[in-house]
This record gives structure tokens, C-alpha cells and sequence, in this order.
């Protein structure tokens, strides 16, 4: 499990995403990124995660930064979720968990007693030299898209 901390070069990733598209972190060296980390698509923390990120995607985006969302679902099911609630944030599928577990936010959880594998919620912000900003851990929905707003106007 990686141990990132503020000032360490963001692990790159190259993954199939929405639209069909590539979703790679190097393609956007120069700006800053938000990636955020989430456990599955069409839940409901993680549907009302994309779509906070989705209302403040024209906010992002006067600012120069690209907002990604990655999860282990496939490209297909990120088509699907993006579709039925009309998100604008783009996605990637970390089928393989290898990019989850280059950012540490593949854990061990519990549920119901019953230990498992699954994505820890969590976000990176990314500078325009690749180095990691900022980091959000056991993030908590509500307000999160505002204060990751808030955090990069103040770069």
C-alpha cells in the first residue's frame, strides 16, 4: 500500500474511460487535477459524489482543472452512470485496482462483519508539475465537492 504524502509525485495512470476515451494523468501534465477515488458507481454516496462534482464542473474548469473520478467498475458501466445522471465529470476504470493501490485507497473493509477489498473514498489534488497538492482521506459526501472547490481557488 502507498504511504502518498503532500509533495510526492502523483502515480500516473493510463485507463479506459468514459466515451471510450483514454484517462491519463500524464495527457494533463501542466494543469491541475482532481482525482477522486470511489467504491462503485450507481450507489448512493458515490452518485451524489459525481453528481457535486458534476454541478461544479463550469467552476472547475475556469480554473483550469480537470475533475476525474475513478472506480473499478468497466468503461461500460461509467457510460451508464454517467448517462441516467446527466454527469459531466470524467471517469476512469481501474478494473485491475492497480491505480487504487498506487494511491493506497485499496483497503481492507468491513461490512455486516465480513472483511473485503474496496476502494477507500478518497481525493488527490494534483498540481500542474504532477505533485500531489492536497489529500482527502475516509472522505465524508456531503460538502466534500465545495471544499475540494474551495481548496483549489486558494492555490
Amino acid at each position: 500500500m502507498a504511504d502518498l504524502t503532500i509533495g510526492d509525485t502523483a502515480p500516473d495512470f493510463n485507463l479506459e474511460g468514459d466515451g471510450g476515451e483514454r484517462v491519463s494523468l500524464s495527457a494533463l501534465q501542466g494543469k491541475p487535477v482532481v482525482v477522486y477515488f470511489y467504491p462503485k458507481d450507481n450507489t448512493p454516496g458515490c452518485t451524489k459524489e459525481a453528481i457535486a462534482f458534476s454541478g461544479l464542473t463550469e467552476e472547475f474548469d475556469k480554473l483550469g482543472v480537470t475533475v476525474i473520478g475513478l472506480s473499478p467498475d468497466s468503461a461500460k458501466k461509467h457510460d451508464n452512470f454517467i448517462a441516467k445522471h446527466n454527469l459531466s465529470v470524467r471517469l476512469g476504470a481501474d478494473t485491475d485496482t492497480k491505480t487504487a493501490e498506487a494511491y493506497g485507497v485499496w483497503v481492507e473493509k468491513s461490512m455486516y462483519g465480513k472483511k473485503y477489498m474496496g476502494v477507500e473514498r478518497s481525493t488527490f489534488l494534483v498540481d500542474a508539475n504532477g505533485k500531489l497538492a492536497r489529500i482527502w482521506r475516509k472522505v465524508k459526501v456531503q460538502g466534500h465537492a465545495e471544499d475540494v472547490l474551495d481548496t483549489v481557488r486558494a492555490l
